[in-house]
């Protein structure tokens, strides 16, 4: 039985303990592979963490006959937070790998902790300053977003195709906007087009009116909006309320049915280049992702209702994926709960090739601790409250 130990919320820490507690009294032993789970289910990003605790409670009980015992927490969206997890995770539950964060700047908390301790990150935030450069505590960490320069190409190349000539960017001022604002002013220049303004703003704020102002005094065709979660939808909200009429584009940090939700009929028309999984009925066959993806929404659907996907809790199954990949692997070299399992199972990640999970193809390096190609992304468009497939 897989035992899930959490302080999530209340509940789900009344439910753990009950588990516990009867695992202690019925004699059965430690699970074999410990797995720390630090998500973001309160805070400014809860609705990219909590989509990831419902994938890792469809985890299964063990991988390659090992038992799994795994220990969640809430880092409250907050870096501090989330690097006194990562401590307690490791020293007090001497876990063998650490999955998450959320976002990308409690991840990169949490990678200097665990790097610091020798045990392997799996981040689930999507800068690519959790990983990069592949030095110190970094060398112990994996992410599996696209890098933004990725992300931010595909993007341009949309922009270019329908005739955007100038671009004005509103970004969420966390490491995740800052790195997708370096790759946009980067690439934007050398394809043609003129960033004409760049505004910033909070993940807590309550307001843009003024930014808003600004960027549609530039006149730009387009505006990029580098946010995420339910944030991101202020700034959009306010462009429609002030009554822009051209192109929005978002990031896949709102790759989530909450902004949908909360976005409502401000959101309908942005662009978005993201995960596969999130059109996985609309890719064609020739497709690697498409069965892997389809296998996942059928079981998470099933469960949590129509149309709940999410790229976040996708995150969290692909981190799965990526352990029935590499634990075989480490199991041959060592025990769990030993310094050379958790060696042996970061060997094991940087040398992963063509692991294929619902949002792309994965192949690692000693350079390279992402490993994603071109395959996991595509271009989107919110369409009648839906995310619709632009081949």
């Amino acid at each position: 039985m897989k035992t899930i130990k959490t302080s999530i919320t209340p509940l789900l820490f009344g439910m753990a303990l009950t588990t516990c507690l009867a695992v202690a009294f019925s004699g059965t032993a430690r699970a074999d592979i410990t797995i720390g789970v630090i998500l973001s289910v309160t805070g400014p990003a809860a609705s990219l963490g909590q989509p990831a605790e419902n994938s890792v409670k469809l985890w299964p009980d063990s991988i390659a006959g090992q038992k799994l015992r795994i220990i969640a927490v809430n880092d409250n969206s907050d870096p501090t937070e989330a690097a006194r997890q990562a401590t307690k995770l490791i020293t007090e539950n001497k876990v063998d790998v650490i999955v998450g964060p959320s976002i990308t700047p409690p991840s990169i908390a949490a990678v200097e902790t665990a790097g610091r301790n020798a045990t392997p990150i799996i981040a689930l935030g999507g800068g690519n300053a959790i990983i990069e450069p592949q030095e110190g505590p970094r060398k112990w960490a994996f992410k599996m977003a696209a890098p933004e320069a990725t992300f931010v190409e595909r993007t341009l190349e949309h922009m270019i195709k329908n005739k955007v000539k100038k671009v004005a960017a509103i970004s969420v001022t966390t490491s995740y906007g800052e790195g997708f604002l370096k790759a946009f002013n980067a690439q934007a220049p050398t394809k043609g087009l003129t960033i004409i303004s760049v505004e910033k703003y909070g993940a807590q704020d309550l307001g843009v009116t003024a930014q808003v102002i600004r960027t549609i005094a530039a006149k730009p065709d387009a505006v990029f909006i580098f946010s995420f979660g339910t944030p991101a939808v202020l700034p959009q909200a306010e462009l429609l309320k002030r009554g822009y009429k051209g192109k929005i584009y978002q990031t896949q940090g709102v790759a989530n049915a909450d902004f949908l939700r909360v976005g409502a009929q401000s959101v309908e028309g942005t662009y978005i280049a993201l995960a596969p999984v999130m059109v996985a009925e609309q890719l064609p066959e020739s497709n690697p992702t498409k069965k892997i993806g389809m296998e996942y929404i059928t079981k998470y659907e099933a469960l949590y209702g129509p149309g709940s996907r999410s790229y976040f809790g996708t995150e969290a199954w692909t981190a799965l994926n990526w352990l029935q990949a590499t634990i075989p692997v480490a199991l041959q070299k060592a025990k769990p709960g030993t310094p050379e399992f958790r060696q042996a199972l970061r060997n094991a990640l940087e040398n992963m090739h063509d692991v294929v999970s619902p949002e792309g193809v994965f192949n690692m390096s000693p350079g390279n601790h992402n490993g994603i190609d071109a395959r996991g992304q595509v271009m989107v468009e919110i369409k009648d409250g839906k995310w619709k497939y632009i081949p």
